[in-house]
């Protein structure tokens, strides 16, 4: 209950306006009640202190002229007696409701100490005693005990008196209970009323709230819908009032963005068309000419220096050329959304071993050490070995390229429903913010920089969508002067959801034992020819079950 009450009041306007109110109109009818009960209680005590003030004086006089009159050689309880019996029964100058509502008591006191009183056994707080006692005339709210056990509420006010027995003082007891009662009902009356009026102020506020909060709903709704692809949803428009003007605002920003968005798509699917028509048509006339540069090369030894080294470039860019339009046709595939996986169980292994030979001859020519970490178990999962490769063969021809003649550390992790490769360089690196940058399509970090590798500009960037096509994630991450690291996770199956970090860190750090791999992780050394290379090691057979088909 409580935590829908959490979550109600964080995602409901409504519920914390009307808890707003709720609380502050508490607060207020709690305040003003206290203050009304404290002034009625403070006039009703005023107005029973002024009725014990006019009537000590007259019971005072009744009292002494009583004990006047009565024979001293009477003991002196029967003679206090006698004159509480008096001060009883006479009614004489005081009003009927006055006669009423107090209760007389004579005490006799000598030394401090109670000789009588009448009514016998009738105790008076010691506090007002000794007050009375000095000659004045004082009052004390006390708590009485009646003889049936039960306990009451009282002023009671004392004054001295003069006469012939020493020590002689008149107390009269005004019982509050009426005062209590009226307090009570008057309490039951503002708890009620302050109850009615509470729930009359959230049943007000939830009405007024609700005419606010509800076209507000209705939007948020209708704008998730539009942001679903929904795009011919639209507020409805009642009245001239602000709500009104907003759903009108709404409907003319929701019909441009419509408008807009099939601009877009209409304009994304003609450039995708034209990227796939173009990478198409020049297929063609590439054929020819690379038919005619082929029969060029075949007859180099009979060109003069001049034009062999033209034939040679010649075929060079028209290599370029090809891979450009084979990336293209690719990058729109995945723009188009028709990109495939031809699924098949492989060893990860293999398709590191596959990448690595299509690139050994770069780090050759660069004379680039790259050393590799993996399991010496299998690494099986199920992708598609022809994506999966290119991958890797981009990374590392990356890596190569960029590594300034750095060594090129390349690690195979696994984890649970997951498995991840790192390739780590210790070139030119990365500056802050390029981490993404570097999957976009033709992006280089430094544009006057000689790329060895001869790519297109698109391998990472084709790289980046066939990571995510298997459901998983391509990442990187550099430090200038440092070097860059490029990490590749994919799930055990495409598709699959995987839980906790990659089994490998995304650090340009090159720890020999890093956390995350397992413990049957081999580091081998790379033989040393001429120049220094690396040679990926040869992986386990398998009996063909984990082999890349």
């Amino acid at each position: 209950m409580r935590k829908r009450l959490t979550e109600a009041w964080r995602t409901s306007l409504q519920v914390r306006v009307i808890g707003s109110i709720l609380a502050a109109s508490a607060a207020v009818v709690l305040i003003l009640g206290l203050a009304m009960v404290s002034i009625v209680a403070q006039r009703l005590i005023e107005s029973k202190l002024s009725i014990a003030t006019s009537e000590i004086d007259r019971a005072r006089g009744i009292v002494e002229q009583q004990v006047a009159a009565t024979d001293t050689s009477n003991s002196t309880q029967v003679r206090i007696n006698s004159a509480r019996a008096a001060l009883t029964n006479r009614g004489a100058g005081a009003t009927a409701e006055s006669v009423a509502v107090f209760e007389p008591v004579l005490v006799v006191t000598e030394n401090g100490n109670v000789m009588a009183t009448s009514p016998e056994a009738y105790r008076i707080p010691d506090r007002l005693r000794t007050f009375v006692s000095e000659g004045q005339i004082s009052y004390q709210y006390a708590t009485i005990d009646r003889a049936d056990g039960s306990v009451y509420k009282a002023l009671i006010i004392g004054t001295p008196t003069e006469s012939d027995i020493p020590g002689l003082q008149l107390y009269l007891v005004l019982p509050l209970e009426n005062e209590e009662a009226t307090l009570a009902l008057m309490r039951g009356l503002l708890s009620f009323g302050g109850v009615v009026l509470i729930l009359l102020l959230v049943g007000i506020a939830w009405l007024l709230t609700q005419q606010v909060t509800a076209p507000v709903r209705s939007a948020s709704r209708i704008a998730q819908r539009f942001a679903a692809g929904h795009l011919r949803e639209r507020m409805r428009v009642d009245g001239e009032d602000e709500m009104a003007r907003l759903a009108m605002s709404f409907n003319a920003m929701a019909e441009s963005l419509s408008k807009q968005i099939r601009q877009l798509e209409e304009y994304g699917n003609l450039q995708r068309q034209f990227t796939s028509d173009v990478s198409h048509e020049l297929r063609t006339p590439l054929t020819t000419v690379r038919m005619a540069a082929d029969m060029i090369a075949d007859r180099a030894d009979e060109l003069d220096p001049y034009t062999r080294r033209a034939a040679e470039l010649m075929v060079r860019e028209l290599d370029r050329f090809e891979s450009l339009l084979t990336d293209l046709l690719e990058i729109s595939r995945h723009d188009a959304g028709v990109a495939d996986l031809s699924e098949e169980r492989i060893d990860l292994r293999t398709c590191v071993a596959a990448a690595w030979q299509q690139v050994q001859h770069l780090a050759e020519e660069l004379g680039v050490d790259v050393t590799f970490d993996h399991p010496s178990t299998p690494v099986a999962l199920v992708g598609d070995s022809r994506r999966i490769e290119r991958i890797l063969r981009n990374l590392l021809a990356n890596a190569v390229d960029h590594s300034e003649g750095n060594p090129v550390h390349v690690r195979i992790g696994t984890g649970d429903n997951v498995v991840a490769v790192t390739v780590t360089d210790h070139g030119v690196g990365l500056k802050p913010g390029q981490e993404a940058l570097v999957f976009n399509r033709f992006w280089r970090a430094d544009p006057s920089r000689v790329r060895h590798s001869g790519g297109t500009g698109l391998g990472l960037a084709i790289s980046h969508e066939d990571a995510v096509l298997h459901g998983g994630a391509l990442e990187a991450i550099g430090e200038i002067g440092v070097g860059s690291c490029f990490r590749l996770t994919l799930p055990m199956t495409p598709g699959s959801v995987w839980v906790g970090d990659p089994p490998l860190p995304l650090s340009v750090e090159d720890d020999t034992d890093p956390p995350g791999l397992p413990d049957d992780v081999q580091e081998q050394a790379l033989p040393q020819p001429e120049p220094t290379v690396g040679v990926f090691p040869p992986i386990p057979d398998t009996d063909g079950e984990d082999e890349r088909s």
